[in-house]
């Protein structure tokens, strides 16, 4: 507030200070009275009569808030004064022309501040939003009615908006459920919540949030709203009867080959894998206290398997270390001081052996033992830690692709269907040989898909990963890679040995990791581990050649699993900002929904599984962003449409009233259930595929 500052410091100032309160004279402002109370200050603007005037009210130590000149060139000066200084001002010639502020107005705009905060503060609390229905949408499973809707809110700034849905059902019940807040990268999407069971088709539902906004009603709409035509009879299926490891997925292509040889061509892919082996390794020590890790430059399965490592010591004083092989042992003489104590530490060991035996074994020290004495290690066998039967070959694999229909040219219009890239997910094969099957086994007795066979060509990669998926089946169930391992130093630590490899699905040139996209690691043990640079790996580079070896192939289905998904492009976005690749046109995003919608209705029809919608739409809206995927490469390198199943959809559990997910390895009947649904949509594809050549 504003205090008031009267003193007798200077002869000038006394001349602003008075006992007297006084008014402006009426000759001083015509027609406008400026008056300040006795006792108050206030904040005045005058003009002077000269300039040498706001001099001297400065030397004298007035309260000169702002000077200037006005837009007449006049000279004017605010003070901040009181009543009898005001008469004084006046008497000296100057002419106050506008009360800015009194002293008691700062209380009050305070005061008026304050009330209008709170004023504002509860105008936001009840403001109401806006609200939108994104989709309202339900089916039936099991017998079983479900609803699912997604609402957005204007509000999206705020986090603790609650949305709540209310819904009618046809047979007069009515209820309501809470829909969840949903972000994806920092960022708000929309308000949402899984199926929810109602007792009968839901014909109408509104939504309401916490901050008093309304949605219009609406009708939700009957969900995939599309059906397949029905099988005929004495149709073929069921072709799947137990999980297919690769090499039984191997001896299948060759019978179907020979099976229907006017059908089938089998396609060798250019880029032989790894296989299943890995190089050889020993700990030389104790990891728990001190150890050197011993590698072989070679795979196990070319000689190392079975080498031996040991360290020694030489009995006697000041000697040096020393290494040695023989007779496919390799054998380290410690050093030693003038006591004849060992003093080689795990360091100097390391070294040792990597650098006399470069062309056999490369040795590093174990993570927490640098720089300890060496100890003495009688021999220890060196292993590539495989545990797979001798029936699992360890040479480097062809991977094969089954070509459909005994066409000779590129014609017709191509589908690629391609599974178990992620070397978990078992059931996955299992739908593309069981979609293969079916068109094989029904193209004499079926019509329907004699016709399919003569208007699409049909390309099949079961097992796109075999090396990671024999690991998956005789080593580590939960591996998702490859066995490529890029990794280095430490990381080689054998303990590491379920974490090495690539994520074949973010190995891929479009959207990638190097590009600075998001949803892969550079990280080697990283379960998206991206690779080296982008292709680097040969299963990523089959997909890209077949693809490109026959470029009728326009429409394309990567086979995953689980959780019910179906997916198409962008799959991956940039950080920060969320900026995803470039959206399809209006007319290609059409094509994509619309042809999800026909082939999620042929999944449904087979046991009644619906993929939600919430789960359909493109990659980084409805899962998360997956730098460097393949349905990319496919769809902006290539112009392939390309999809994504995640097959293995929620369950509902009645005794839980909640939905459970099933697995990468759900127990066998699942498996089989998801491979007869799930190549009911693979068939769909076809059509799709076959519509769209004829729509031209």
């Amino acid at each position: 507030m504003f205090k008031r500052r009267c003193g007798s410091a200077a002869a000038a100032l006394a001349l602003l200070c008075s006992a007297v309160a006084g008014t402006v004279p009426a000759h001083a402002t015509p027609g406008a009275t400026i008056t300040v109370a006795d006792g108050e200050l206030a904040l005045v603007r005058f003009e002077l009569p000269t300039e040498q005037m706001l001099h001297e009210l400065i030397a004298a130590g007035a309260d000169v808030a702002a000077s200037g000149r006005d837009t007449n060139g006049r000279v004017t000066a605010d003070l901040v004064l009181d009543g009898p200084t005001l008469d004084r001002m006046v008497a000296r010639g100057a002419t106050p022309t506008q009360l800015i502020q009194t002293e008691g107005d700062a209380a009050r705009h305070y005061q008026r501040s304050v009330a209008g905060t709170a004023r504002a503060a509860s105008a936001v609390d009840t403001a109401a939003d806006t609200l939108q229905f994104l989709s309202a949408s339900w089916w039936v499973t099991g017998g079983r009615t479900f609803l699912e809707t997604r609402v957005a809110t204007t509000a999206v700034y705020d986090p603790d908006v609650e949305i709540t849905v209310n819904w009618t059902g046809q047979d007069g019940t009515t209820g309501s459920f809470a829909l969840r807040r949903f972000t994806d990268a920092g960022e708000y999407q929309y308000h949402v919540a899984e199926p929810q069971v109602l007792p009968s088709r839901p014909v109408r539902v509104t939504a309401t949030s916490s901050l008093g906004g309304t949605s219009r009603p609406q009708t939700p709409s009957h969900w995939p709203g599309a059906t397949p035509p029905p099988l005929p009879d004495g149709y073929q299926k069921d072709f799947i009867d137990a999980y297919l490891t690769p090499i039984d997925i191997k001896a299948r292509i060759a019978r179907l080959a020979r099976q229907y040889p006017d059908l089938v061509e089998v396609i060798d892919l250019p880029h032989r894998t790894q296989g299943y082996r890995r190089t050889a390794t020993a700990y030389l020590g104790d990891p728990a206290a001190a150890a050197v890790v011993v590698e072989s430059v070679r795979f196990g399965d070319q000689g190392p398997n079975g080498w031996q490592v040991r360290t020694v010591d030489p009995g006697k004083p000041n000697r040096p270390a020393q290494a040695s092989w023989r007779d496919r042992v390799l054998t380290v003489s410690l050093a030693t001081g003038r006591d004849g104590a060992v003093i080689s530490t795990t360091d100097q060991v390391a070294a040792l052996i990597s650098a006399r035996f470069p062309q056999r074994v490369s040795a590093f020290v174990e993570d927490g033992s640098a720089g300890k004495v060496m100890p003495v290690v009688g021999a220890v066998r060196m292993s590539d830690g495989l545990a797979a039967p001798a029936g699992v070959p360890h040479k480097p694999w062809t991977v094969q692709a089954l070509r459909i229909g005994g066409h000779t040219d590129d014609s017709k219009i191509g589908v690629l269907a391609y599974s178990q890239e992620h070397a978990r997910e078992w059931a996955t094969p299992l739908v593309t040989l069981e979609f293969a099957e079916r068109l094989l086994a029904n193209h004499a007795t079926d019509a329907d898909t004699r016709a399919l066979l003569a208007q699409v060509d049909v390309f099949v990669i079961p097992v796109v990963n075999p090396d990671g998926a024999n690991y998956s089946f005789n080593d580590a169930n939960f591996q998702r890679k490859n066995l490529s391992n890029h990794c280095t130093g430490a990381q080689r630590d054998p303990r590491n040995a379920d974490s090495w490899g690539v994520d074949v699905n973010r190995n891929y040139t479009v959207g990638s990791l190097f590009d600075g996209y998001v949803g892969a690691s550079a990280n080697c043990l990283s379960g998206n581990y991206a690779g080296t640079e982008e292709l680097s790996e040969p299963e990523a580079n089959n997909v890209v050649a077949l693809a490109k070896a026959y470029p009728n192939i326009r429409f394309g289905m990567n086979v995953h699993s689980y959780g019910g998904y179906f997916m198409w492009p962008p799959g991956a976005y940039a950080m920060p900002g969320r900026i995803t690749l470039p959206r399809p046109s209006p007319e290609e995003g059409a094509l994509f929904q619309a042809s999800a919608k026909r082939i999620v209705g042929a999944i449904a029809a087979s046991r009644g599984t619906v993929t939600w919608p919430s789960r359909t739409g493109p990659v980084a809206d409805v899962l998360y962003s997956a730098a460097g995927n393949s349905a990319d490469q496919l769809y902006y390198e290539l112009g392939i449409f390309a999809w994504d199943f995640e097959i293995g959809n929620d369950r509902w559990n009645d005794q839980t009233n909640r939905w459970e997910g099933v697995g990468f390895q759900p127990p066998f009947p699942e498996a089989h259930a998801e491979s007869q649904e799930y190549a009911e949509g693979l068939v769909e594809l076809l059509r799709v595929a076959r519509d769209h050549q004829a729509a031209g």
